[in-house]
């Protein structure tokens, strides 16, 4: 297992309920984290390390559209992971589009905005926070869901040209780019999320701002290549915020 700083630091995971999130919250208990889980589901969610023992976490429900009440729960946070999304599959009705682009691209841009806000009014002394975004290969690869590409395309185009202005000495913001995974979205997925969580956390401790996770091999050249392309092309026709 991987050894990070993270050792009674606070994280948050959005989408704690899904197997991903699920899978990262334990391996983040391993590493001494104390963890808060947003879900959107009522139900308790209620986690067990290897031994059988309870995992200590505090579930905290929230709703797309309403992140700003997330506020007090972030301000205490030091890693926050966007985590959450939503998978149409063929569905192209007016209401899936609206809820494809709200879940996957619009709520994760207001989160994005609200923890960096949060990190640059920390004082000099506290560490750095982290912000870790999963976008999914969809951003550059067919996923076999117009409006699950479509969305994720626009929450990764987001992320580049917000990173630009929000990224620095008080935010690092990590990319995670995965491939299908078996989960409640995609359960034909080949990878197992116990195995992503794992891979996700050994990048991270190679210092990575760019996790890639996935048995496709051309993601692993396409997404270095977008990313830089999108950072030189943003810089060149974009102005800094204010």
């Amino acid at each position: 297992m991987v050894s990070l700083p993270l050792q009674g630091r606070t994280v948050a995971i959005t989408g704690a309920s899904g197997s991903l999130g699920q899978a990262l919250l334990r391996q983040l208990h391993q590493q001494g984290a104390s963890l808060v889980a947003l879900t959107t589901r009522s139900e308790p969610l209620e986690l067990c390390d290897a031994s059988g023992t309870a995992i200590p976490l505090r579930q905290v429900p929230w709703r797309t559209g309403q992140e700003q009440a997330l506020e007090a729960v972030l301000e205490a946070c030091d890693l926050l992971v966007i985590n959450h999304g939503f998978n149409s599959h063929g569905n192209r009705s007016a209401e899936a589009i609206e809820r494809s682009l709200e879940v996957n691209a619009l709520s994760s841009w207001r989160l994005l905005e609200l923890f960096a806000r949060l990190a640059q009014a920390d004082p000099p002394e506290r560490p750095r926070r982290e912000l870790w975004v999963n976008t999914s290969e969809a951003e550059i690869q067919a996923a076999v869901s117009p409006l699950y590409e479509l969305s994720k395309r626009l929450q990764g185009q987001l992320l580049s040209l917000r990173s630009l202005d929000l990224a620095g000495p008080k935010l690092r913001i990590r990319r995670l780019v995965l491939g299908p995974f078996r989960s409640a979205l995609n359960p034909i997925g080949v990878m197992d999320a116990g195995f992503v969580a794992r891979e996700i956390l050994r990048q991270v401790s190679w210092n990575c701002s760019l996790v890639i996770v996935t048995p496709n091999p051309l993601t692993y050249v396409l997404m270095p290549l977008a990313t830089i392309s999108r950072w030189v092309y943003f810089s060149l026709v974009s102005r800094p915020s204010p």
